[in-house]
């Protein structure tokens, strides 16, 4: 290497480590590890009962504080969800599906119209909230997509969302798109784009086949190649663009 180019090269690496501290130059570089990815790591999360990471925190308070300001009083009902946490989700209804008589394989694709497979949710990264209106009238099931459209309460948060959410950095990843395969319209779920984007694109690099066999994921058997390739395709990969 000449002198010139390398002392240039020193001299950028060393603004950029004076700018930025060593961690953060890390999470730049979007390096995040397996069990990071799939929910097992140790996340530095913030938050009381729901947490979530420190940046996605901070937006979600000046968020909600926001919206306060037309009296709508965003909850969080889920964020971040560990690896055993959603396992134990998938393996209960996997078992209740098949004391009901349906095969491994449709009781796996009756639990993928809204379940994630464990190692597969976007709520292991910390990123995501799932939100409804504190003020509203509070029906049985919260997370049902008709309390969000036409009289349903919570119309309001819903049309404040779809103007403001934004501007503080969320977007809705399941939306109504006629087009979008995958998980069903989830409005009341949203991601932190800043971060859950570069984790998907680490994420992408992830040998999914190996992870539910080393995870020892109930009727991982059943997981084929070809399943594998289209529930990549469709319900991790066909989100809102806005968040690829």
């Amino acid at each position: 290497m000449k002198r010139n180019h390398f002392l240039k090269t020193l001299g950028l690496s060393g603004i950029l480590v004076s700018i930025f501290p060593i961690k953060s130059f890390a999470f730049i570089q979007n390096k995040f590890t397996r069990d990071e990815l799939i929910g097992k790591g140790n996340p530095n999360l913030l938050g009381e009962k729901f947490k979530m990471q420190k940046d996605t925190y901070a937006s979600f308070l000046k968020m909600k504080a926001e919206a306060s300001k037309e009296n709508i009083s965003i909850e969080l009902v889920s964020a971040y969800r560990s690896f055993d946490k959603q396992k134990q989700i998938f393996e209960n209804k996997y078992r209740l599906f098949l004391s009901e008589g349906l095969t491994p394989l449709e009781a796996i694709n009756k639990i993928i119209e809204y379940s994630t497979i464990p190692g597969t949710s976007r709520h292991h990264w910390g990123t995501d909230i799932d939100i409804i209106d504190a003020n509203a009238p509070r029906p049985e099931s919260v997370l049902e997509e008709e309390h969000f459209y036409g009289n349903g309460p919570y119309c309001k948060l819903k049309e404040w969302l779809n103007i403001n959410a934004t501007s503080f950095g969320f977007y809705e990843v399941y939306t109504n798109n006629p087009d979008r395969k995958g998980f069903k319209h989830e409005p009341w779920h949203f991601s932190y784009a800043s971060i859950s984007k570069p984790m998907l694109e680490e994420y992408k690099k992830l040998d999914l086949k190996k992870v539910f066999k080393e995870e020892n994921i109930l009727g991982n058997e059943y997981f084929t190649n070809d399943f594998i390739n289209q529930y990549r395709n469709e319900h991790i990969m066909d989100i809102n663009p806005e968040l690829l």
